[in-house]
């Protein structure tokens, strides 16, 4: 019976994934690659009020993170090692003409950790691959003058299939005081690579591209208090929206990459500095 189970688990697994990529690359032709104007100008609104809210917070010791991921109901689920994690998307897609708009918070305490641990962490691009392994290949500081930077990084996410991306960020870091920092990460450019690590490796131009990631904004808070350092990551995305009638078998593969990310990403730099 067990046996029987794994293989339709299997064959359910493959079925979709013959799916995401029939929906992903044969629509290419009538299917925009590059994100609509006014996706674009509607993904910018949403970050603008989210950077608003943000910078109000990073100038409060009392409100310096979101409360809902720290109040008492939470408190020791996250002394138990456990991460809060929630969903912030929208529910009207509407002003996003063929996309989708994926925003996420996730919240974690580690216990006897410090701010300048996590800051020192976040600023430590070329261990990047050593913390974030398998989903950072390779990262590395292209410019840096004080507390901003531009970085790159060779990304990969697999669900069901594997997708390969080589991204640019313009990073800021800053602090209220010793005891509160964050980061904010904007990125500059996102391309999909073909065939990568072979001989015919190359980047796909924007026409062949199949919008498995258009935008990507990852914003971290982290405050030292209790013993303790209390995190907390927010990722916004924009990705091409589902092709119509595939969505039952597509949307919650699809979906699911972007938790899945900032949930893994929170884990790994709470591991990082419990070690």
């Amino acid at each position: 019976m067990k046996h029987r189970e794994e293989s339709i688990r299997q064959s359910f697994l493959t079925l979709c994934g013959l799916l995401i990529l029939a929906s992903f690359a044969a629509p290419i032709v009538c299917l925009a690659a590059e994100p609509a104007p006014g996706a674009i100008t509607a993904f910018n609104s949403y970050i603008g009020a989210l950077e608003s809210r943000l910078a109000q917070q990073h100038t409060s010791r009392d409100a310096f993170l979101a409360h809902d991921g720290i109040h008492p109901e939470n408190e020791s689920r996250l002394r138990r090692g456990e991460l809060i994690i929630e969903r912030l998307s929208p529910t009207d897609g509407s002003n996003l003409p063929g996309a989708m708009l994926h925003h996420w918070r996730g919240t974690a305490f580690v216990p006897g950790a410090r701010a300048a641990d996590c800051a020192r962490l976040l600023r430590d691009f070329s261990a990047y691959p050593q913390h974030f392994s398998p989903q950072v290949l390779q990262a590395r500081v292209l410019t840096q003058q004080d507390d901003r930077l531009q970085a790159s990084m060779r990304v990969r996410q697999h669900h069901v299939i594997t997708v390969v991306m080589d991204t640019a960020y313009d990073v800021t870091f800053g602090q209220l005081d010793p005891q509160h920092g964050y980061s904010i990460s904007r990125s500059t450019k996102i391309s999909e690579i073909d065939s990568p690590g072979t001989p015919t490796e190359r980047t796909l131009n924007p026409s062949e591209e199949h919008g498995f990631l258009w935008r990507l904004n990852t914003y971290w808070s982290y405050e030292e208090r209790d013993g303790g350092l209390y995190m907390q990551i927010e990722s916004v995305s924009l990705t091409r929206s589902i092709p119509s009638g595939l969505g039952w078998a597509v949307r919650p593969f699809v979906e699911s990459v972007p938790r899945e990310s900032l949930e893994f990403t929170l884990r790994s730099v709470a591991n990082a500095l419990r070690r």
